[in-house]
């Protein structure tokens, strides 16, 4: 493994990728046929792998612009919640719909990290630890909230579930969006006391947070002492920002981590055989980015790591936020303290045409693994600038 200190945009590139996960996953097929990732882990590799290619099948869609009438292939999507190509209209419809339920207050961004001792249980058990995790996190946010000191009132939280860092190794944290106040006895907002950079304390939420979470571990059977002995003489760490200064900050954020995934195919620079080469932060060096070589079976290795159990939700509402206390108090809440201003399009972007940008795409043909008919790709390809997708 080595790294290469360099310059790179901050900027990502609104191109499509020059390399994707699902080329190295195709590249180490006898890899993945001999290897020892459970049935599950599997299964996903698999689905990545096929993404938008023809063994899925796809549709031809046609714009309804009548001075364009463009003929567009696309080949269909895994939906696989890992994969790194089908993120985007996912995290649009998530961000409108969240729009929706903001209140002009405070939010603050609050990270809850799990020290590295705890890894080995996050590989071998890991929907046991991912769900310690959540309920852990809030249980110490809930606490806090209900404390008169800081709030005295039901507090909310919206949190998703992140397990890799930057170089692909575990790194489970969760990102947690709690509003600055919170709703009393009588169903009124109550705002937050503290108009500082921290909600609350956070070295004294690490420590009720490590306290609570080994305790819920003793609870669900783990017995390992001499673990609990070096989690407890370890300094956990909460980390906290000061709160989005207006809503659509908070709606920039969520766009950013909600569906987000272990990589994405645009940091991904070169592949081989021999070496996946791909950008990181190193956060050692002030964040600096930096290209690291894998090879392509550590790469498949370090990214499974971080395939979810079957069915495990990784994005979660607390509180006054969760989707049954919403329907009691959102609409109140509303008419209390205003309403934003609705910032995201409403209309979702990847149903125009990608060659006039003005009209709409509506399927007219679908096709299986076999492939489109001659008859649609005669058509295509006499077009005068036939689009490929």
């Amino acid at each position: 493994m080595r790294l290469w200190t360099g310059f790179f945009s901050s900027k990502k590139s609104k191109l499509r990728a020059t390399h994707e996960v699902a080329s190295i996953l195709r590249q180490e097929e006898d890899y993945l046929d001999n290897s020892r990732f459970n049935s599950w882990q599997l299964r996903t590799l698999f689905a990545l792998s096929k993404c938008r290619t023809a063994a899925l099948g796809g549709h031809i869609d046609l714009c309804n612009d009548t001075a364009c009438g463009h003929l567009h292939l696309s080949y269909n999507s895994c939906r696989n919640r890992h994969c790194p190509k089908c993120q985007g209209h996912k995290t649009a419809a998530w961000i409108r719909k969240r729009e929706e339920e903001l209140l002009p207050v405070s939010y603050y961004h609050v990270v809850f990290t799990l020290p590295s001792e705890l890894n080995k249980l996050a590989l071998y058990e890991p929907k046991l630890l991912y769900s310690t995790l959540f309920k852990t996190a809030w249980s110490t946010i809930k606490g806090f909230g209900e404390n008169v000191t800081f709030l005295g009132a039901r507090t909310g939280m919206i949190s998703i579930l992140h397990t890799w860092g930057q170089n692909l190794s575990l790194h489970p944290h969760l990102h947690c969006i709690v509003p600055g106040g919170g709703i009393d006895r009588q169903g009124n907002w109550k705002h937050s006391k503290k108009k500082e950079k921290y909600l609350y304390p956070v070295k004294s939420m690490s420590r009720v947070f490590r306290a609570k979470f080994i305790a819920e571990l003793r609870s669900k059977g783990v017995k390992d002492q001499s673990l609990f002995d070096k989690l407890f003489t370890k300094e956990w760490v909460v980390y906290s920002k000061a709160p989005f200064k207006q809503n659509h900050h908070v709606v920039e954020y969520l766009g950013r981590y909600t569906h987000k995934i272990a990589i994405s195919n645009h940091r991904i620079k070169s592949i081989s055989k021999q070496a996946v080469v791909f950008t990181a932060k190193n956060y050692k060096n002030k964040g600096k980015k930096e290209l690291l070589r894998l090879h392509p079976e550590e790469f498949i290795r370090r990214f499974t790591m971080h395939v979810l159990p079957k069915g495990f939700v990784r994005m979660r509402h607390y509180g006054f936020l969760s989707s049954s206390s919403k329907r009691l108090y959102l609409d109140k809440l509303q008419d209390q303290l205003g309403k934003p201003n609705q910032i995201t399009a409403k209309e979702s972007l990847h149903l125009l045409c990608p060659k006039c940008k003005e009209g709409h795409l509506k399927t007219i043909a679908v096709f299986g693994s076999r492939g489109p008919p001659k008859y649609w790709l005669t058509r295509i390809k006499n077009q005068k600038t036939p689009v490929l997708k």
